[in-house]
């Protein structure tokens, strides 16, 4: 039988202004799935882990980065026909200021800050898309006005 799991999250690492976001993308490396596509910061949820922990953890691997500030999004599913399971990843935008120098962790060889409309034309996942369209009108003021209380994490 089909499973569910919240098991991954998708964090969308974004600098700047409202008026001048910009999105940072990566690019998978050999060797990893996905070989060649452009994503967003992705990865599991550890055991006994919370979701937005594993956005942190997942920044810092992935990028270098620390997080100024981390709003939840959304949740969006996938099907993984591997495990016969459909995967609920948890979806953040996290906000990082000062210096936004990229580390690559091992499993991307690039990294580039785009614009959101640069970004959404280069993201390989249509539902990525879709979802900076959620942030743009969530946090389009730079913050989530009435619902910063229940969307604002960090």
């Amino acid at each position: 039988m089909t499973t569910t799991k919240v098991g991954s999250v998708d964090v969308y690492v974004l600098r700047g202004s409202p008026d001048a976001w910009e999105v940072l993308l990566l690019q998978r490396g050999p060797g990893t799935r996905c070989t060649g596509a452009w994503e967003v910061v992705h990865g599991h949820i550890e055991d006994g882990e919370l979701p937005a922990e594993a956005a942190g953890r997942e920044v810092r691997e992935e990028t270098g980065l620390g997080i100024a500030r981390l709003y939840n999004v959304t949740v969006q599913p996938f099907y993984l026909h591997t495990i016969d399971t459909i995967m609920l990843a948890v979806v953040f935008a996290a906000f990082v200021d000062g210096d936004t120098h990229v580390t690559l962790g091992s499993e991307h060889t690039r990294a580039e800050w785009l614009s959101v409309p640069d970004a959404m034309a280069r993201v390989t996942w249509p539902r990525s898309r879709a979802v900076m369209n959620d942030i743009l009108a969530l946090l389009g003021d730079g913050d989530a006005g009435p619902v910063e209380d229940v969307l604002r994490v960090l």
